[in-house]
């Protein structure tokens, strides 16, 4: 538990530390990111001596295929979410990550076919209608908010797919390698250009720079090791932890501001949640008494 809620909680205060890389522009930030996470990976490994992960890697190239395509929409991610920062837009990155779970579960109908419960079917036109009265506040769908949403949850079910064969550090270490020679060249050609931040602050900016390594892959290496021990549905009440932060960051610290109306599709988003999990727990309650009804019937069998 207190892995998970420490890997909630870093996410949630990710808007902090990329404020405090102003004046580093998104892209800028994005490729720091990728190249100082890929570096501190390849450290972990050199001090664990463990490569075996490599050739069994290589030796499915449909596993690789995936992990590529998971690091482009990891950067796309990334990369929404660093944009919403610096444009001081943090409430609506909490938009995004609220409505993930209905876009999960959109994405079972539409992609594997699943068959919805009728509260499953009642959290997604709620959550459906809260995007559209907060798209009538803006004045515009939020981009952002939906980016961010669907590029986490394609992330998540091509990882899915990917399975437990690949551990999360293997797993990061793979996709920042994928993306890590275009932000390298991206880099280069940004502080040629004279427009980079590195060199041209004081140096606490360069060593905040060079932490994004160790704060990207910190929550995961949290993640991966409360995802092995926490059963899946505390796992899913513990994500909500991480949108909650973002929001009191954006409006608490970051004095952003938020209509009433705006409000209004927040709380419908929350109401779409409450019934998603209670739905969700509810399922795997029935479940568990399946699997122990089950159990003295094979008993009684054999």
């Amino acid at each position: 538990m207190l892995f998970g809620a420490a890997a909630y909680a870093m996410w949630g205060v990710f808007p902090l530390y990329f404020n405090a890389l102003a004046p580093a522009g998104a892209l800028e930030i994005l490729d720091n990111r990728v190249v100082w996470s890929m570096l501190f990976c390849a450290i972990v490994w050199i001090v664990l001596r463990d490569l075996s992960w490599v050739r069994p890697l290589l030796a499915v190239p449909r596993r690789l295929f995936l992990l590529v395509i998971a690091a482009i929409f990891l950067a796309i991610n990334w990369g929404g979410y660093i944009y919403a920062v610096t444009v001081e837009n943090v409430v609506e990155t909490s938009l995004g990550y609220f409505i993930n779970p209905l876009v999960l579960v959109l994405m079972g109908v539409l992609i594997l076919h699943e068959r919805l419960r009728p509260m499953q079917w009642t959290a997604v036109g709620i959550g459906a209608v809260a995007v559209l009265v907060i798209a009538f506040d803006y004045g515009r769908p939020p981009w952002i908010a939906m980016t961010l949403a669907f590029s986490f949850a394609i992330y998540g079910f091509i990882k899915k797919h990917v399975g437990a064969d690949i551990g999360a550090l293997a797993s990061m270490t793979t996709e920042t390698a994928v993306l890590a020679p275009f932000a390298l060249i991206a880099l280069v050609w940004i502080e040629a250009s004279g427009r980079g931040t590195f060199t041209h602050d004081p140096p606490w900016h360069a060593l905040l720079l060079l932490a994004s390594g160790v704060i990207t892959t910190g929550p995961l290496i949290c993640f991966a090791a409360a995802a092995r021990r926490v059963p899946l549905t505390t796992m899913g009440l513990l994500q909500f932890l991480a949108p909650v932060l973002q929001l009191i960051c954006g409006v608490v610290i970051l004095g952003e501001d938020v209509p009433p109306v705006r409000w209004v599709g927040f709380g419908l988003v929350w109401v779409a949640l409450t019934l998603l999990t209670i739905d969700s727990m509810r399922a795997a309650r029935a479940r568990g008494r399946g699997r122990a009804a089950a159990r003295p019937a094979m008993s009684a069998s054999s």
